[in-house]
């Protein structure tokens, strides 16, 4: 998908990376949008040419599914995890794992970097989200979601018990919940910032809600998915919002006015992960066709 005016779309020629073999449960941008990163059920990260599709490298090391990956805003790591119960670092220019950090006791579900790439924030079915600094502990049941909010005060988490968690990462020695937002009547799939600190969430009730943190108020509620909601991702302007739902198809949102502005319908198969690259003008999605 091409992004061009606010509010004007065009959809072109659809590239299929197509060499997973399962599912592929998350995707990433690098910063610099040259580069895509794909985590697959089949147990590795990969990484591709945006431009011409081509395998970069395959990295391997979890021993199960990898449920999410992401680059770090300076783009020099990735990270990733697993059902494994861990997160691998991982260095982009030698293509090896440095880290294999350790601690959860079941799936980890989301991973996040800082913006200053200098913290990580992870969670999972064991319903903690913990950094290398904290340890977070509220949520009563799994974390699925998680991201750092623009100015990296506070880190946002999403649960199956419905509820969103904004924890104030200032504090030195113990780290407090700042606000609890409620108002999704399903577990809590996605969510993300926007890079005005607005934030967006997903969830099984069908619906995408786009908060004023600020205020704990929800500016929109976005109503279209006819099955839950699986993944987010806010235009690099915040204008806009892509969503995926247990479906073939891939909705984006004008994220003034609430109005599905297109519906693309592109992808095979059950779409899992939607993101935008850094400039704006391409949107991926990954699904279970691998």
């Amino acid at each position: 998908m091409n992004s061009g005016t606010q509010g004007s779309l065009a959809v072109g020629k659809v590239k299929i990376f197509s060499r997973h073999r399962g599912e592929v449960n998350s995707s990433a941008f690098s910063p610099n949008g040259q580069t895509l990163l794909t985590a697959s059920e089949d147990g590795y990260v990969y990484c591709w040419d945006t431009h011409s599709g081509k395998l970069l490298w395959r990295l391997g090391g979890h021993t199960g599914p990898v449920k999410f990956c992401r680059f770090s805003p300076d783009g020099l790591l990735v990270a990733s995890t697993s059902s494994d119960h861990t997160i691998r670092l991982w260095d982009v220019a030698e293509a090896k794992c440095l880290l294999v950090l350790k601690g959860h006791q079941r799936s980890v579900e989301t991973v996040s970097f800082s913006p200053d790439s200098k913290q990580l924030a992870s969670g999972g079915w064991d319903k903690q989200s913990g950094q290398m600094l904290h340890h977070l502990v509220g949520h009563r049941d799994s974390v699925q979601s998680s991201d750092f909010a623009p100015s990296s005060d506070c880190l946002a988490t999403g649960s199956w018990d419905s509820t969103i968690r904004i924890w104030d990462l200032r504090a030195v020695e113990t780290v407090i919940i700042h606000q609890e937002l409620e108002g999704h009547s399903g577990n809590i799939s996605c969510l993300c910032y926007s890079v005005s600190g607005l934030l967006g969430s997903g969830s099984w009730d069908k619906t995408i809600h786009i908060w004023k943190p600020s205020t704990r108020s929800s500016l929109n509620q976005l109503k279209g998915h006819a099955t839950w909601v699986k993944s987010i991702a806010f235009s690099p302007n915040g204008l806009q919002l892509a969503s995926t739902g247990y479906s073939n198809m891939v909705k984006v949102w004008d994220c003034k006015t609430g109005v599905c502005i297109e519906t693309l319908k592109g992808v095979l198969d059950v779409a899992h992960t939607c993101a935008f690259t850094p400039d704006g003008k391409l949107l991926v999605s990954g699904a279970v066709d691998s």
